[in-house]
């Protein structure tokens, strides 16, 4: 049994599932649509509050430096990731990369946990988005009615009717097409960076050398605690991450490190990519460096216009221009913020389809779902299903507190496709990699590592949850996707077909 459990696909087989007719995605993208597409799922609010808020709490003004050590931890992630998705062009991601390396089992784990954590994220930005809007309408003087402004403003029946209206636009964006889509994604994002360097810019006139004195704030300890939502880490040893000085700084790297979640999701493109050997390492790559250096940027910025003390924690940057008598651009950030919302809300749900149509074509899901609409070339029938559903859990539900499962999922994510690198490198050296990871298994080993520590930082309740998750994940393995599985099954039809003539000449 552990040997089907663990059977591998090909990657030769999975290459030719692409080709067929009726299950082929367009290849439209280029390097620069999936640069675009990592900028646009990474900068988010969190640019604007994140920045604020970490160099108050934990680092100081040396929170620069925290965005500088979670940006290599993601580079170690993202040179595995680029290696793979050049390798193995096809889409789903690291379902479709441990398919190769680890076995179906695995692969079903890592596929079921990124389909669920993708929306489930894109629920929570969508009501974060649906926020923004609404409180630029309030400063207008309209007032959404309590029955449609979401849970959190009704007594009785609540549903938040934009944040539904956005995934649902969205939705029917991405059936039209993957070129369209990055079109409008382009659109946004320019939009977007465009804010965050006004931003950077225009502070920079008000930046005050006595606010980065000092650089790094002597160092805080902090007491241990034993509760569900203390990190996993303080509760099976009773550490405690100190704040400020030298660890305060890795410290904040650990939180800081989700502000760039969503770079991997640059890989679930592959398959729809004009030339993923040379455009996808470009594009993980790209997009992962130009979005440390806006977040240092920001953060720099932040601590230079008011002291680190007495940033705000709801809104730090728009209250440091408040602070130095400049409003109008407290609303540009948060004009900015809901603009760039969208884009991140849009390829999360990009993600989760192309890792649920990956499934679907394995077997693993009804295959229904596997066939692409035959003029846009689009998965149609999983994007418009989960885009509903997404719309309906992001109207009726309040999601903020669930939203670190999307970060333990992601990172969960890394450590798979790390280890994914180092097996095939052994089981496949023939492979032609385009793109190579260097000095393996070096750099993955050290990826498993740092992602495993931000892991461990991050609240028990988060960890029983994912447990729950996952446990769930492997039952619905058994029931279907395991007698259903096209790979099993044609390692059926191989066998019968070798065991007949020996029936025969019996």
């Amino acid at each position: 049994m552990s040997s089907t459990l663990f059977r591998t696909k090909k990657v030769e087989q999975s290459i030719l599932d692409t080709e067929e007719p009726e299950h082929a995605l367009k290849k439209s993208l280029s390097a620069l649509d999936l640069t675009v597409f990592g900028v646009g799922v990474v900068i988010g609010t969190g640019i604007f509050v994140l920045t604020g808020t970490v160099a108050k709490n934990n680092a100081g003004p040396a929170v620069a430096l925290s965005f500088v050590v979670a940006g290599v931890v993601c580079a170690l992630a993202a040179l595995c990731y680029a290696e793979f998705a050049s390798t193995l062009p096809v889409a789903g991601s690291a379902y479709t990369f441990s398919y190769a390396s680890l076995g179906e089992l695995p692969a079903w784990i890592i596929g079921w946990d990124l389909v669920l954590e993708f929306a489930l994220g894109t629920a929570v930005v969508a009501v974060g988005w649906s926020g923004y809007i609404q409180s630029l309408l309030a400063n207008a003087g309209w007032e959404m009615p309590d029955a449609l402004a979401g849970r959190d403003a009704a007594d009785g029946f609540g549903f938040d009717i934009l944040a539904a209206a956005l995934v649902l636009v969205l939705t029917g964006i991405l059936v039209l097409g993957m070129k369209l889509s990055a079109r409008v994604t382009q659109v946004v994002v320019a939009i977007k960076v465009a804010v965050v360097l006004v931003v950077i810019i225009a502070g920079a006139f008000f930046v005050k050398s006595a606010n980065y004195d000092p650089f790094i704030p002597p160092s805080q300890p902090q007491e241990a605690g034993g509760e569900l939502h203390a990190p996993l880490i303080q509760l099976i040893f009773g550490w405690a991450p100190a704040n400020f000085g030298v660890m305060g700084i890795f410290t904040a790297a650990s939180i800081v490190f989700f502000a760039f979640i969503g770079f991997d999701i640059v890989a679930t493109a592959a398959e729809e990519t004009r030339n993923p050997q040379r455009d996808m390492p470009r594009g993980i790559l790209g997009s992962l460096f130009i979005c440390t250096a806006l977040y240092v940027g920001v953060s720099i910025v932040v601590t230079g216009m008011q002291h680190y003390s007495k940033l705000s924690v709801d809104a730090p940057l728009a209250d440091a221009f408040k602070a130095t008598g400049h409003p109008f651009f407290a609303g540009l950030i948060s004009f900015g913020a809901a603009v760039g919302l969208t884009t991140v809300c849009m390829i999360l749900l990009l993600g989760q389809t192309r890792v649920f149509f990956a499934m679907s074509r394995d077997g693993l899901l009804p295959r229904f779902f596997s066939r692409v609409h035959p003029r846009f070339k689009t998965p149609y029938r999983p994007t418009i299903l989960l885009g509903v559903l997404i719309a309906i859990v992001a109207g009726f539900t309040s999601l903020s507190e669930l939203a670190e499962l999307v970060n333990i999922g992601t990172l969960f994510a890394f450590v798979i496709v790390a280890i994914s690198v180092i097996i095939l490198r052994r089981t496949r050296p023939d492979l032609h990699r385009a793109f190579r990871t260097p000095w393996v298994p070096v750099l993955p080993v050290v990826s498993v590592c740092a992602s495993l520590w931000l892991m461990l930082n991050l609240p028990t309740e988060t960890w029983l949850r994912f447990a729950i998750w996952m446990a769930l994940g492997v039952v619905v393995y058994f029931l279907y996707g395991r007698g259903h599985s096209r790979l099993g099954r044609h390692e059926e039809t191989s066998v019968g077909e070798v065991m007949k003539p020996r029936r025969d000449a019996e």
